[in-house]
């Protein structure tokens, strides 16, 4: 298979050396400098561009809050980046009774055991047993505003990590963004487009592949009954891949449920792509046939020599001392993101 073609290049102002530029420059220094100056001034030349453009009145206020939205969510989720985290998507409207809040809360406090942290919404129903079962201290509450169902619950809502949205946008990047692991419980529209947009993000690549958990309650075929739907009407009718169908795991089981995402972790640590090629970082060594037998497994996953090759930490991760991680790189095809979730399942079962 020949090498995918390159993404359009980023949108790239060019008005660094004017005078408007030095102005910015001049105030990114007022304000104590950074790394990220050019960032910085790209952001708010982005802002100066609204008043080129005339823009209306409603979208300068949507891209405003939208804004201050994302920068307070980064705030939030600073101090905790070292620590891995699960958001938890269901419904608001079960109550304490339903199996399917008990199933949450377990879960919640299960996984929060094993030292991950939820990320769920702040109203009731899924929301709140997530909240209970982790406890406020390893719990955020990603709340959106909205003329019903729009109070916090009360186990998250006096909490410094509580943030509150306006747009469901905005809140859904703070999901997937700050999230390793995405677990869906029985839930009514907003779940399934929660749900789905994760799917949707780890099987085009717009996200690192993560795990995908639907759990039904005890006995239950919420997910099971949706899982054949989608084989028989997405599967079949050729809209998605026999692969993709890896991409997420089904259960009634808190303890196989919390064990899909805690194994998923074992050896797999974080990936990224550099200079055209897929870095996966793992724990511990990968010899030279473990690698020879994954890249004869996945070939058809690989572009150009086919060879999964061990290396050093690149400049472009910005390393600070030793991490102690392995370094394999891949010449992924950038198309089979089912296939490479069973590779990283195989370097897991290392």
């Amino acid at each position: 298979m020949a090498n995918p073609p390159s993404s359009p290049a980023p949108l790239v102002y060019r008005n660094a050396n004017g005078e408007v530029g030095q102005l910015l420059d001049r105030l990114i220094e007022l304000r104590g400098g950074s790394p990220y100056a050019g960032l910085i001034r790209d952001i708010l030349t982005t802002g100066l561009k609204l008043i080129d453009d005339s823009t209306p009145l409603l979208d300068v206020k949507m891209i405003n809050a939208a804004l201050k939205e994302m920068r307070y969510t980064a705030k939030v989720f600073a101090p905790y980046r070292q620590v891995r985290k699960v958001t938890m998507f269901g419904s608001a409207r079960v109550l304490p009774s339903h199996p399917a809040y008990r199933q949450a809360r377990d879960f919640a406090a299960a996984i929060a055991a094993r030292g991950f942290m939820v990320i769920t919404g702040a109203g009731g129903g899924i929301m709140e047993a997530g909240h209970l079962g982790a406890g406020p201290d390893r719990s955020f509450g990603v709340n959106i505003r909205l003329p019903f169902e729009q109070n916090a619950n009360p186990v998250i809502a006096d909490d410094p990590k509580l943030i509150s949205y306006k747009y469901f946008f905005t809140r859904k990047l703070a999901f997937i963004k700050e999230t390793d692991a995405v677990v869906c419980f029985p839930g009514g529209f907003g779940t399934h487009d929660e749900g789905n947009e994760a799917l949707t993000l780890v099987q085009t690549g717009k996200s690192a592949t993560l795990p995908i958990v639907l759990v039904d309650a005890p006995g239950g075929d919420y997910w099971l009954r949706w899982r054949d739907y989608v084989e028989r009407s997405l599967l079949t009718e050729g809209m998605i891949s026999e692969q993709d169908l890896a991409l997420f795991h089904i259960t009634d089981d808190v303890g196989e449920a919390v064990e899909e995402v805690v194994r998923f972790y074992r050896r797999y640590h974080s990936q990224r792509f550099v200079n055209d090629q897929l870095m996966l970082r793992v724990h511990g060594a990968v010899d030279d046939a473990e690698l020879r037998r994954l890249g004869a497994e996945f070939a058809a996953i690989l572009v150009d020599d086919k060879q999964i090759r061990r290396t050093a930490p690149l400049a472009e991760e910005e390393v600070v001392g030793d991490d102690g991680l392995t370094r394999l790189l891949l010449p992924f095809n950038r198309a089979s993101y089912g296939r490479l979730r069973q590779l990283i399942d195989r370097i897991n079962a290392l």
